[in-house]
């Protein structure tokens, strides 16, 4: 059950989500999503996303970001460091089927780890 998604893996109070915002978080992005991690108070990574209407503007859509990303975090959330991380949606993300979604992840998730896992 290590690979679970508890509630306090979560980014939940808007407080919590504006010390990640604010000054200079790592950052690391592609065309469709952007990663913003910074040192968390916790011994474990935790997530927050921000999928807006104005790059994502079905609900349909949105929805299907947020189930694939938490998943794809859930999977890796062993090997990431203990960073607070937002994930931001782009425009293309939407076009991308789950096979498209998941490698992007997977592959921002690894460049996350390298870059960021010490700062």
């Amino acid at each position: 059950m290590r690979n679970r998604f508890p509630r306090d893996a979560r980014l939940l109070r808007p407080s919590q989500f504006r010390r990640v915002f604010s000054s200079g978080p790592c950052r690391v992005s592609d065309d469709a999503f952007t990663l913003l991690a910074k040192g968390g108070e916790h011994e474990q990574p935790r997530l927050g996303m921000a999928i807006s209407k104005r790059h994502v503007p079905r609900a349909v859509d949105r929805n299907r970001i947020k189930r694939i990303s938490r998943e794809a975090f859930r999977q890796q959330r062993m090997a990431l460091p203990a960073r607070d991380v937002i994930l931001l949606a782009r425009s293309p993300a939407r076009r991308l089927d789950r096979a498209q979604l998941r490698r992007k992840l997977d592959a921002l998730w690894q460049r996350l780890i390298k870059r960021c896992g010490d700062c």
